[in-house]
């Protein structure tokens, strides 16, 4: 239920603490130095050279132009954020590159003909501002919304400044609660009240670049004289506040301390100080429903000689819960192949969004004596959805329904009579011809015998002679799963075009839930790339794909999975896209929120851990003797979630030892690599056109 929000913009250098091993004599390490001259200049250089072989190509403008008409286009799914009787909706266009925050009465928008009005035009504001702001959501005052904390990048990383606004003037509160840049969060107790966790100054973060203290501040009173309710350690990722409201009862107020990535202490703030809740550290705060606190179970918990097992979702009582007292019932139990996808709770029900063998299915649960009773709801089958701004206020929610080849579509859910009724409002057009397209999910079988799901998108009746472009994507990590969805400019630049998409379901990911994220961990990271290789091999064996044809695309965790990939595999794959990647595991816990990461990986300061960890690592596995395909590298000067220094440092060994690689790096987008959709269209057709050359030489 709790996201982390994210930091400063790294400027200089960062400091290695005097505990770190050294970097092994790193030539490159000056590339960290993320706004130096001499590192820009360098950047500078290696983007002419992508933009020359491929942006000046027939290819990249009609893929660019393609994608930019997607992106911009009026057809689009205006996606709701209900407040009162208003829908919100924040919209990126050709006119409005950096998006307009809007809203509609709520009637016309169910009608399907909203009636939008301007609140905020983040171009105009950076115009008047001379900043590149980009828009990262807004906290809101309940029950009444007269109020909310606008959040700003400028940039378009995770550090964001918060500036309180007023939505009925369209305007800025003048001085209204303000915070400069940080990673932190905000937290609504009543008008004038808030709790908050940002950068207090030196001391105040932590190893990770996250907030270790939570403070009450009360309107007009200066940050600095705000009551200190929390302070963690340095070596955590971090502590936030955050509320859970319901319809009917109190709202709670806690702080979570973040010990890892993985685990956690949560604190209620009642009559003025901190209990702790006697929880499991590794479960999942998911909600509160009638005094029940609802808990994503990670591992089995025994309670009064019973024991709740682990993927389960499980209810306590509150109220006992504040006296230390573990009262709990069984929601919902998963088996092996399925996993808990999202819990949305309304005003008189609660609604669980399963995922059964990577297709969802929703399910209604209420509660009557002590316990949880279940209703299917009627969804489209065989694909995947999302539960949408479904509030502890209402009976009514929106859900979103695609798959590869389906276009999404928004549909109005309401409940009334015992019935659940369901009505499509907005669906996307067809933005790419996916007529004698199919996907298929096969099987691939692992190095230890494990069976490893995939689907593939591909033309019906494809000859398995392997001549195809085939496009590998793979994610594998933090138990975030990977499921069926409609990509729309994939589709047109790739599958439209005869490509074939390629989308695994690795360990490491969410998919079959904690046993599956938990298998891939630290000294177990292995399994995750042999997962992956295991199924580019799966392709090759079934004719789908040759390692000539086949290449790969991977983002963030997933960059670190095709830099493995192809320095343990060079010989599977001709193409290797390495988007805003972690590539120097010597030093990933150094640079900004790498610290954070150290229960997924492990430690690289800890000789034990860097003994697994230093077999996979790309950047110190690079064998200047060995053959690899010419990789195309992607980041982003203003990523301050994974450096970019280690996609600029992977390159620059790469080109010392001789081995050919392309490379582009945005000025500006954070870890999300773009801000406006121009940009997005531009790194789009750069990669799609690199793909193109490397894999179409059987076509």
């Amino acid at each position: 239920m709790f996201q982390l929000t994210s930091l400063i913009l790294v400027t200089t250098l960062l400091a290695m603490p005097a505990s770190a091993h050294p970097p092994e004599n790193d030539p490159h390490l000056w590339l960290e130095a993320v706004d130096s001259p001499e590192a820009l200049a360098w950047v500078e250089q290696q983007n002419a050279i992508a933009h020359r072989r491929y942006a000046e190509t027939a290819l990249f403008d009609q893929i660019e132009a393609r994608s930019l008409q997607i992106l911009d286009s009026d057809e689009r799914i205006p996606y709701p954020a209900v407040r009162q009787d208003f829908v919100y909706n924040f919209w990126q266009d050709e006119d409005n590159p950096r998006g307009l925050l809007r809203r509609s009465p709520k009637t016309s928008y169910l009608s399907g003909s909203p009636l939008w009005e301007t609140v905020l035009d983040i171009d105009l504001l950076g115009e008047e501002e001379g900043v590149k702001w980009v828009y990262k959501g807004a906290s809101w005052l309940q029950p009444d919304y007269q109020r909310c904390l606008m959040e700003l990048s400028p940039g378009g990383g995770d550090a964001v400044e918060i500036r309180e606004f007023d939505p009925q003037a369209k305007a800025f509160v003048a001085d209204g609660f303000h915070l400069p840049t940080a990673k932190g969060s905000v937290e609504w107790v009543d008008r004038d009240t808030l709790l908050i966790a940002t950068d207090f100054g030196p001391g105040s973060q932590t190893n990770s670049g996250y907030p270790r203290v939570v403070k009450r501040w009360i309107r007009n009173q200066p940050l600095d004289e705000a009551t200190e309710l929390f302070e963690g350690e340095q070596t955590d990722v971090g502590a936030w506040p955050f509320s859970l409201r319901q319809a009917d009862g109190p709202t709670y107020f806690f702080v979570q301390r973040s010990i890892t990535f993985f685990t956690r202490t949560v604190f209620a703030w009642v009559d003025g100080a901190l209990k702790k809740l006697p929880i499991p550290e590794d479960s999942d705060v998911e909600g509160l429903f009638q005094d029940q606190l609802l808990l994503h179970l990670k591992s089995d918990w025994t309670v009064d000689g019973t024991t709740y097992p682990q993927g389960s979702l499980v209810s306590a009582d509150l109220p006992l819960l504040l006296e230390g007292i573990a009262k709990l019932n069984t929601v919902v139990l998963v088996d092996s192949r399925s996993s808990i996808d999202q819990v949305g709770i309304s005003q008189d029900a609660l609604y669980l969004n399963l995922l059964e063998n990577i297709s969802n299915v929703l399910y209604r649960y209420t509660r009557n004596d002590d316990s949880w009773h279940a209703q299917k709801v009627d969804t489209p089958s065989l694909g995947s959805f999302s539960i949408q701004n479904l509030r502890h206020t209402d009976t009514d929610f929106f859900l979103t329904y695609e798959d590869f080849l389906t276009p999404s579509t928004l549909y109005h859910y309401r409940f009334a009579q015992g019935e659940i009724a369901a009505t499509p409002v907005y669906a996307l057009p067809a933005f790419f011809d996916a007529e004698g397209l199919e996907s298929t999910q096969y099987e691939a079988i692992s190095a230890d015998g494990t069976r490893i799901p995939y689907f593939v998108t591909a033309r019906k009746n494809l000859e398995t002679d392997g001549s195809h472009p085939t496009l590998l994507y793979g994610y594998g990590g933090f138990e975030i799963s990977i499921k069926p969805g409609y990509r729309a400019v994939t589709g047109a630049a790739w599958l439209e075009k005869g490509g074939v998409y390629v989308t695994a379901n690795i360990r490491g990911g969410g998919e079959f839930g904690p046993a599956w994220h938990r298998a891939a961990l630290k000294e177990n990271r292995q399994r995750a790339y042999d997962d992956f290789i295991a199924v580019a091999e799966d392709l090759i064996r079934r004719g789908i794909a040759t390692p000539q044809s086949l290449g790969i695309f991977g983002g963030s965790n997933g960059g670190l999975l095709v830099g493995v990939a192809y320095t343990q595999r060079p010989d599977l794959f001709n193409a290797v896209v390495c988007a805003v990647p972690l590539l120097d595991m010597r030093r990933y816990d150094k640079l900004l929120a790498g610290a954070s990461w150290v229960g997924e990986y492990g430690d690289p300061d800890n000789p034990d851990e860097w003994e697994y960890i230093s077999k996979y690592s790309p950047y110190q596995n690079l064998n200047p003797d060995q053959t690899y395909p010419e990789p195309l590298f992607t980041t982003s000067t203003r990523d301050d979630r994974v450096h970019p220094g280690h996609a600029r440092k992977m390159m620059a060994k790469m080109l010392q030892q001789g081995h050919p690689t392309l490379y582009y790096e945005n000025t500006e987008g954070g870890h999300a690599g773009s801000s406006t959709n121009a940009q997005r269209a531009y790194s789009s057709a750069l990669i799609y056109t690199y793909l193109w050359d490397k894999l179409s030489a059987n076509e």
